[in-house]
């Protein structure tokens, strides 16, 4: 196996300490038109197509797979990839034994090709190591005319309280020497980007911008941020110090309710398989 980079290592890790973390972030956040983010993509999966091959690459504790099971859609398989050991565990908890959990990365497939009718990733392919790689083995495995879509980040925090938290966070890594972790792929940014990325294998490739509105009480928001990858990696008594600063900075856009309005920026990328 090629040499790990150390944001895929700190990311395994991360979850192996922490499973869950972006089914508690997303799961019960509406999407604009949709009930949640996961929904997004659960969207892109006919009801009425069988039998229908389903794959959710880096499928964490299985949220979007357990959305797609309560269907009970007659012909419908699923199957989850992921490499963390811990979310897997998670998943399997949660997900009816015919379900098939691999445990794998995604620039590796055991699949075989052909195989997958839709391919699905929540929150997971922009942090990817070698993404050509891994859109290499996402074009062998979908057969011909296949669903590709997948939901990355696009905001951190929508409004002024992102402003807020940038503020109050950079000058604490400065000071706690926080190393650069570049993660994934700098063209999973743009639509450009993924232009290029998917040009070769894909066509009718099509982006939705969602931004998912969400209003916590301040201990709420910091309890969801401190579970972030940055803050993550911050040392204990940093972690301390953006606490206090940026529950300090927020005081002033807490609503007559005390909570405070933001979000989070996000976007579905979908193609279909040439």
């Amino acid at each position: 196996m090629p040499l790990r980079s150390p944001a895929e290592r700190y990311l395994e890790d991360f979850h192996q300490r922490q499973p869950g973390t972006t089914s508690a972030a997303f799961a019960e956040l509406k999407a604009v038109k949709y009930s949640s983010s996961y929904a997004a993509l659960t969207a892109h999966v006919p009801t009425a197509q069988s039998p229908l091959n389903v794959l959710d690459l880096a499928c964490g504790d299985g949220y979007l797979l357990k959305l797609l099971a309560d269907r009970q859609q007659p012909g419908l398989q699923l199957t989850g990839v992921d490499m963390s050991q811990a979310e897997l565990d998670a998943a399997r908890l949660r997900l009816p034994s015919d379900v098939t959990l691999l445990k794998e990365r995604a620039q590796a497939l055991s699949m075989a090709t052909g195989s997958v009718d839709v391919l699905l990733s929540h929150m997971a392919i922009m942090l990817m190591d070698d993404l050509e790689q891994v859109l290499q083995e996402v074009q062998r495995i979908l057969r011909s005319g296949g669903t590709l879509a997948v939901l990355i980040g696009r905001t951190f925090l929508l409004g002024p309280a992102g402003d807020a938290f940038l503020d109050a966070f950079r000058p604490i890594a400065k000071e706690d020497r926080l190393p650069h972790l570049p993660m994934g792929d700098p063209r999973t940014r743009s639509e450009a980007g993924w232009g290029t990325l998917l040009a070769e294998h894909f066509t009718d490739i099509h982006f939705e911008d969602i931004d998912v509105h969400w209003q916590p009480q301040p201990a709420a928001l910091w309890t969801s941020l401190k579970e972030t990858y940055d803050i993550d990696r911050l040392t204990i008594p940093a972690k301390a110090r953006l606490k206090e600063r940026f529950l300090t900075a927020i005081t002033h856009l807490r609503q007559s309710d005390g909570s405070v309005s933001t979000g989070w920026g996000l976007r579905v990328i979908s193609a279909r398989r040439q």
